[in-house]
């Protein structure tokens, strides 16, 4: 049976529904980058492709050509896919490498060393650039040169800056490790304020090259050089030659199913077997049933996303160097439930606690011929490594702080390793031809986000854009459970008695999450308030 959701909030906004085509996400120009890509007669995978090039530009704090990409799919033709575009660490970079450089940064022995979040160390190959030609090449219409161009008119002409993004720039202002980032990402040396105008020419050029020579413009050639240049001067490892050395790839997604929908996220080394898992841990303890507004619901949902944490975090990294264990099986849930009751679980360490917050962008879109596409590109945290290639205006992502130097972590460093990506785009089929895409930003929050949106539809039969806007709780690192100002106030006494330490958090603390929707020709889109973006149709 159905719970009630009388009590939930009610949206002030409509889902978006088109025709044509849709596309949502966290930047108002980047959506319409991607809608001009539909509108010239592109697809979904070329809007997907536009859409993620232009947020390079107009949200450079959270993503770019130095990180890495992501994509969950279902074609046209009922094919169900993953693009996986994640680079790996330096083949020089061993455990006892790393340890000793960081030693000699940190100003102790090699023994006393951690693996560093920021700078050259946490440098891995950046796979942005090769994903997006992979997109286009194998699923789009058009060529990489169409849709790269409304990000490099962006980035030439410039563009004003929104407000979420501006407080992001802010914040971020005082990462990069040297002038050089300074004088190509700040205005006047200062972050730029909302309204006012940037221009990005030098990564305007790089867009450009790329345009005209294709994406082993960034693995080979200056750019490539740059970037190597750029991160041994500041005592990185990073070489061309693990640049060349770098090749995207299409992978089949994990699945399972809740509440009859199919669920599909990606493989190791994303967390997507965390969200696979949580959501059969939740429909074993039946946290759906309850009233909306009842501390109950929130309760066994976060027990659920604890217990899964757990899991995916002891076992999840890059499966060429381990396997993970079947995460996704309902069976294994029936046994892992038994853990669940009705006080808090206190001792659910996370096991990457430096992922729990990271910065990047999520944009969905779907087209009238049934793609349907979530495509996530990321830097990790703002403005990544703080490195920004010579004059690229290629800002390099920090994704390899989420390695361990310790010998028996399953994340530990080794050369061409790929990180724990805490990414994860997914695509869920709610009927016979009801596709789904779907996401929810904000490293940790990612799993959990994934559980309340579809709770939210499945369970309590909310629009796309109610959906989205619910207020949302969100387990912590530190073993406490956030809860959102609108929710606090609902259940949060009620949570503490059964043994959860609550925080409340504002609106901005809790993700952004985009949907698009193809429902038997049928097309809707959904943004979050707690972005700048919108979501758009023709």
């Amino acid at each position: 049976m159905r719970a009630s959701n009388t009590d939930a909030l009610v949206s002030e906004r409509s889902t978006v529904y088109a025709p044509h085509g849709v596309v949502a996400t966290s930047q108002p120009l980047a959506a319409e980058a991607g809608l001009d890509t539909l509108r010239a007669g592109g697809n979904a995978f070329d809007a997907a492709v536009a859409t993620a090039a232009a947020l390079s530009v107009v949200e450079p704090v959270n993503t770019g050509l130095g990180g890495d990409a992501f994509a969950c799919f279902r074609t046209a033709d009922g094919e169900v896919g993953g693009m996986r575009s994640c680079g790996f660490t330096p083949a020089e970079a061993t455990r006892d490498r790393v340890r000793a450089l960081a030693a000699e940064h940190q100003g102790v022995s090699p023994g006393d060393a951690s693996m560093p979040f920021r700078g050259p160390l946490a440098v891995t190959v950046p796979g942005a650039a090769k994903g997006w030609e992979l997109t286009v090449s194998e699923f789009g219409k058009l060529t990489l040169a169409d849709v790269l161009q409304p990000a490099i008119d962006y980035a030439t002409e410039g563009f004003p800056v929104t407000e979420v993004i501006a407080d992001d720039w802010q914040v971020a202002s005082d990462q990069f490790v040297d002038a050089n980032g300074r004088e190509q990402f700040l205005k006047d040396g200062r972050a730029p304020r909302a309204g006012e105008e940037m221009r990005l020419e030098n990564l305007s050029r790089s867009l450009q090259r790329i345009a005209t020579h294709g994406a082993e413009a960034v693995y080979e050639g200056e750019i490539g050089q740059a970037i190597a240049e750029t991160v041994q001067s500041h005592g990185g490892l990073l070489t061309t030659e693990d640049l060349a050395a770098f090749e995207p790839e299409l992978v089949d997604p994990v699945s399972t199913t809740y509440r009859g929908a199919e669920v599909f996220e990606l493989p190791p080394n994303n967390q997507g077997l965390i969200a696979l898992e949580a959501l059969n841990l939740a429909e074993e303890v039946d946290a759906g049933s309850h009233r909306y507004d009842a501390a109950e619901r929130v309760h066994y949902f976060a027990e659920a996303l604890k217990l899964a944490f757990r899991d995916g975090h002891h076992y999840i990294t890059d499966p060429t160097f381990e396997e993970s264990p079947p995460l996704a099986s309902k069976s294994y849930a029936a046994e892992r439930a038994e853990h669940i009751g009705e006080t808090a679980l206190t001792d659910v360490p996370l096991g990457v606690p430096r992922a729990e917050h990271a910065d990047t962008v999520l944009l969905t879109a779907a087209d009238a011929a049934g793609n349907v596409v979530t495509f996530i590109n990321s830097r990790y945290k703002q403005f990544g490594s703080g490195i920004v290639a010579g004059d690229t205006g290629i800002a390099l992502q920090n994704r390899g702080g989420s390695f361990s130097l310790s010998s028996d972590n399953p994340n530990r460093i080794e050369p061409r390793k790929r990180p724990f990506h805490t990414l994860i785009p997914a695509i869920t089929r709610l009927g016979d031809d009801d596709w789904l895409g779907f996401g929810v930003m904000g490293g940790f929050m990612q799993p959990q986000g994934h559980l309340q949106l579809l709770s939210n539809i499945l369970d309590y039969d909310h629009s796309l854009q109610t959906a989205v806007e619910q207020p949302r709780w969100r387990y912590k690192a530190n073993g406490r459970l956030a809860v959102e100002e609108g929710l606090a106030g609902r259940v949060g006494s009620k949570l503490s008695r059964r043994g959860h330490d609550i925080e409340v958090l504002p609106f901005g603390a809790f993700g952004g999450g985009q949907l698009a929707r193809y429902d038997d020709g049928t097309l809707s889109a959904a943004t979050d308030p707690r972005k700048d973006g919108n979501a758009v149709g023709f």
